[in-house]
């Protein structure tokens, strides 16, 4: 009784109606949604149309991310079938109508729609699909809750309803919210297995167009969740080739180049990132794909320095429902104000009971706390970071904490413990090929060596970190490492005292307000700095000016 099964049926065997339906039934099969769209709206308001067809219409419009449209066919299909006395389509529409709308927030709503198709499901004693359909909102209710363990155990039991009346739309919803789920719960192995089960569905083309979307997009959300890059990879090629061959497509594209733009950021190709976030968040007005996009922009502007486009960014991934942290506390360091970062992160954690979402603060945690030279609190969260990669055997749980591990040692007095773990954490993430964290490494391992009195190799891993770094564009890290090792030019400029402070402070993403009031002058007064500044350094934008400066260590 799935969308994929009406489908079939619809397009196979109810020809009768005429060429229209003919063409609009084609068009869904193969997949030219404007089209169908188009054939089959004008027919429904002729009133020509059958129910199943009706739900064809929905689908289409749903592709095309209308959603509004999606959510009125599906009423009138459901009122249709009540109206037919066919009982159990009714009942599956009142299902999807209840997720999309609790999908979206509209929780009243969607509370009442799954009422009903309970209601409607009350007096029947025999064994039903509908069933299996109908434990779906109690496990995301489950999961929404926390309570892993028991959304993992009804998911299960939607799945071998699904097995049993063979129905892979509902196998396949149900299977991955399940591994989904019992990640969550600790058991990571056998969550990832469920997801790749899954994913072999939908990869065979045996799932309807909506739940293949939905399937894609959500694996790909838990591997990234869970650090499994390398899946997410290629889970996110397959999903690109996906809508690639769908020139009209609309819904999952955003969350496609969402998360592109989160590989891309691993990566290391980061101009290619920020144009994939940015046609992301383009793509939606609002809702937590833009704020993913938004939050990987923030994370690549950040990373080059350009704190004043970082801090808009993180602004926006709060407008649009998404939480900031990590990132926004590794900025405020960043500006040289610790103690807000201190402040952010501990919030966070307090906040966050699970251990999956705790793994995203963690090893941001654990650098803001050496920064401030607390390393007893550095050491505890390093000790959870070990205590999941141990529970989870998962490879990028361990990169992270293996290098968490040896730069606490670092900070502790003991390079000689912290080098052979910043040699493995080295060695794993050169298996995922992110030059970022690689460079980061090498400079750790670099300060290790130089401790121990083995200049020779430090100066080599400074060396290769300087390397990534200036290929990189990581401006921030590439003044930190030539610091050290004494490199880098300092070009001869002419900025007066007081415009070297400014400069700073713009660099730290401060406004010309914020530094008028810090520096006790008048807002005019810091504009005509600002604009001397540029002058002088020849450049024309803020971002341009903070960029310069690090390059060329004036700040």
């Amino acid at each position: 009784m799935t969308q994929s099964r009406i489908g079939r049926r619809s397009l196979d065997g109810m020809t009768e109606h005429g060429d229209q339906i003919t063409k609009g039934r084609a068009a869904i099969r193969a997949s030219r949604w404007s089209e169908a769209y188009e054939i089959l709206s004008e027919l429904a308001r002729e009133k020509t149309l059958s129910p199943e067809d009706v739900e064809l219409l929905s689908t289409a419009a749903f592709m095309l991310g209308r959603i509004d449209e999606m959510l009125s066919a599906l009423e009138r299909a459901h009122q249709a079938y009540l109206e037919d006395d066919d009982l159990f389509p009714a009942i599956r529409t009142a299902v999807w109508l209840g997720t999309h709308l609790a999908s979206r927030g509209k929780y009243a709503r969607a509370s009442g729609w799954l009422e009903r198709a309970h209601r409607l499901m009350e007096p029947v004693d025999e064994d039903r699909l509908e069933r299996g359909y109908m434990l779906l909102p109690a496990v995301f209710k489950h999961i929404d809750a926390e309570e892993y363990e028991e959304a993992a155990a009804v998911a299960g039991e939607a799945a071998s309803i699904g097995r049993r009346f063979r129905d892979d739309d509902l196998v396949a919803l149900a299977m991955h919210t399940q591994g989904r789920a019992l990640v969550r719960h600790g058991r990571a192995q056998e969550g990832l297995r469920l997801l790749d089960e899954a994913m072999v569905a939908v990869t065979a083309e045996q799932l309807s167009p909506m739940v293949t979307g939905l399937v894609y997009c959500s694996v790909i959300e838990g591997c990234h969740e869970i650090g499994e890059i390398r899946r997410a990879g290629e889970w996110t090629m397959a999903l690109s080739a996906w809508c690639d061959a769908q020139p009209d497509l609309v819904a999952f594209t955003d969350q496609c180049l969402a998360h592109r733009a989160e590989i891309m950021l691993f990566q290391g190709t980061w101009t290619e990132a920020l144009e994939q976030a940015r046609r992301a968040h383009q793509r939606k007005d609002g809702g937590l794909i833009a704020a993913q996009a938004y939050y990987q922009q923030a994370e690549i502007h950040r990373l080059r320095g350009d704190f004043a486009s970082a801090e808009d960014d993180y602004r926006n991934v709060s407008r649009h429902g998404g939480d900031p942290q990590p990132g926004l506390a590794r900025l405020r360091l960043a500006q040289g104000n610790p103690s807000a970062a201190v402040a952010s992160l501990e919030r966070a954690l307090t906040e966050q009971g699970d251990s999956i979402q705790r793994l995203a603060i963690l090893p941001a945690y654990v650098d803001i706390m050496l920064s401030v030279g607390d390393i007893a609190a550095a050491g505890k969260a390093c000790d959870e970071l070990q205590a999941v990669a141990d529970q989870s055997g998962i490879d990028m749980h361990r990169a992270r904490s293996t290098y968490a591990r040896g730069v606490v040692d670092l900070a502790d007095g003991l390079p000689g413990a912290a080098i052979p773990s910043l040699r493995d954490a080295f060695k794993l993430w050169q298996a995922f090929e992110v030059p970022h964290e690689m460079a980061r490494t090498r400079a750790s391992l670099g300060k290790a060596l130089l401790a121990v009195g083995d200049e020779d190799m430090a100066q080599l891993e400074f060396e290769a970190a300087r390397s990534t770094f200036s290929e990189l564009g990581a401006a921030p890290d590439l003044v930190g490492v030539e610091a050290i090792i004494g490199t880098g030019p300092r070009e001869p400029h002419d900025l007066t005292p007081r415009e070297l402070e400014v400069l700073r402070l713009l660099a730290s993403g401060a406004t010309n307000r914020s530094i008028a009031e810090k520096l006790v002058l008048s807002e005019r007064t810091v504009d005509r700095h600002v604009s001397n500044i540029f002058a002088k350094l020849g450049v024309t934008t803020r971002s341009a000016a903070t960029s310069h400066a690090y390059r060329h260590r004036l700040v």
